[in-house]
């Protein structure tokens, strides 16, 4: 093995010179913007001084050895020493210890944290994310000389994991503008600046690599995905365009080791500009409410509803207190457009609905039974609750045998007073009862399961077991290869399903 290295090396020397004439021969006939734009240099020196460090503490109430530990700033080289460290050790003042411990219990700490954030008013207004100033006691902006300042908290919004701050101004500050993240085109530069790992001031360029892209962070996911270096720390801090503009806010990245791989996720600035004028206003968000419940449209349920090609978001249900019932909306329409804008997925609809101001009548287009129509809506106010909703329990099955009727891979009943019981069904719900499932059917793949009623088919009410099969054949010998199922819970929650019927 070793006797084959020198002849390697002189393989790599003569492949290093060849490499090195072409390059030569290349660089000087290629533009120097494939090397990277020059304004790279005139955006960092414009807009440096309006990037800041976010330093939070938090006094926490440790308990145990575990509590011993202290918190570095996220990403700090010496993170994994320490957690090592004081989760391993052992003896006087480690786990089980008695060093540092009163009464069997560690005393009150802070704990601190770094991130980044950028002035978007002279008269001391910062932009960062939620997550940067979470239960955080105390937080203090820091400019880029240095110049520490107690900073207030001014709102948040978790579900952007957006933060405005506001703080007194010691001198003449520099502060930056949204540009218009709409704007963007895949492959353009932007820049980065920010905080990782603590080394402030840090300046980082790459691409656009995508738009819009939704990770499940949110409800309103629409990522501006960069290879522009972001590490931690580097969250609340802003993304540029070459003009010196904010598109985006970087947000989070994707990674295995927790370092920068070219997936970083920031923002858009159109998201951004709109949160950050409620939060300066009302100190809270206000978002517009339609009052549907939507889900996607498959193939097969465009197929169903006659849509070509699957688009939209499908409306599942109505809230009975909610805008879209006195406009007429029904649960079986596909929203397409929603106050001139195209509708491509629920996701669109979310976004759009909650962008639109609170109180504006707007028209809805939508598709029904394969009809455009519009009507004309006063949106609401959303109010954001966190509610975990519970899945309903399944008691044992009944000792009493069921007549029951067999279609789609289901086994159906009427519903009676002791499967509503059973299944814990509330009496406003009307329908045929799933009582069992075919493990190896479309049903159950699409998630069907006992307890579920089955509403309606291809849009219309059935009461039996019988009135299911009866309009199942009649879908096949129309040649349908899909069939839509109106499907509820217990609550009384609907939700569309399309199962294969030949």
């Amino acid at each position: 093995m070793t006797a084959a290295r020198p002849a390697l090396s002189r393989r790599l020397r003569l492949m290093g010179a060849a490499i090195s004439i072409g390059a030569a021969s290349m660089l000087s006939s290629v533009p120097a913007f494939a090397r990277g734009p020059d304004g790279i240099a005139d955006v960092a020196e414009k807009v440096i001084d309006a990037v800041v460090n976010i330093s939070t503490s938090q006094t926490i109430d440790a308990k145990g050895g575990g509590g011993a530990m202290p918190q570095l700033p996220p990403g700090s080289p010496f993170e994994e020493f320490f957690d090592d460290f004081f989760k391993n050790r052992r003896g006087p003042g480690g786990p089980g210890g008695k060093g540092g411990e009163k009464n069997g219990e560690f005393s009150p700490r802070k704990t601190n944290s770094l991130g980044s954030g950028f002035i978007v008013d002279t008269a001391g207004i910062v932009v960062t994310n939620n997550h940067v100033i979470a239960d955080a006691d105390e937080i203090n902006v820091i400019l880029n000389d240095g110049t520490k300042i107690k900073a207030e908290l001014v709102g948040v919004d978790k579900k952007t994991d957006l933060a405005v701050l506001k703080f007194k101004p010691p001198k003449p500050l520099i502060a930056v503008k949204f540009g218009d993240s709409d704007k963007l085109r895949l492959g353009e530069w932007v820049v980065a600046i920010g905080n990782p790992f603590s080394l402030g001031g840090t300046v980082t360029a790459g691409i656009v690599s995508a738009k819009n892209r939704d990770i499940s962070q949110g409800p309103y996911d629409s990522y501006i995905q960069t290879d522009a270096a972001i590490n931690r720390g580097n969250s609340g801090g802003p993304l540029f365009n070459l003009d010196g503009e904010v598109i985006g806010v970087n947000t989070l990245i994707i990674s295995p080791t927790g370092g920068s791989i070219g997936l970083g996720f920031a923002v858009p600035s159109k998201t951004v500009a709109g949160v950050v004028d409620q939060l300066q206003k009302f100190g809270e968000l206000r978002r517009g409410w339609l009052g549907v419940r939507i889900q996607q449209v498959t193939d097969e349920i465009a197929e169903s509803l006659s849509i070509k090609p699957a688009r939209g978001a499908l409306v599942a249900g109505i809230d009975d207190k909610g805008p879209a019932k006195p406009a007429g909306i029904e649960p079986g329409d596909v929203v397409v457009k929603f106050d001139g804008k195209d509708v491509k997925d629920p996701k669109d609809l979310s976004r759009i609905v909650a962008d639109t101001a609170v109180g504006k009548e707007v028209e809805v287009v939508i598709i029904r039974k394969g009809n455009e129509e519009t009507h004309k809506v006063t949106l609401g106010r959303l109010e954001d609750t966190d509610k975990v909703q519970q899945a309903n329990a399944k008691p044992a099955e009944p000792a009493e045998k069921l007549v029951t009727q067999k279609a789609l891979g289901l086994d159906l009943a009427a519903l009676s007073k002791d499967l509503r019981t059973k299944y814990k069904i509330k009496d406003s719900v009307k329908g045929v009862i799933v009582t069992g499932v075919d493990a190896s059917s479309d049903a159950a793949e699409k998630r069907l399961s006992a307890g579920d009623v089955i509403v309606e088919v291809a849009q219309e009410a059935v009461a039996s077991a019988a009135d299911i099969k009866n309009r199942v054949e009649k879908l096949k010998k129309d040649g349908k290869k899909s069939v839509l199922l109106l499907v509820s819970n217990g609550d009384g929650e609907l939700r569309f399903v399309a199962l294969g019927v030949q």
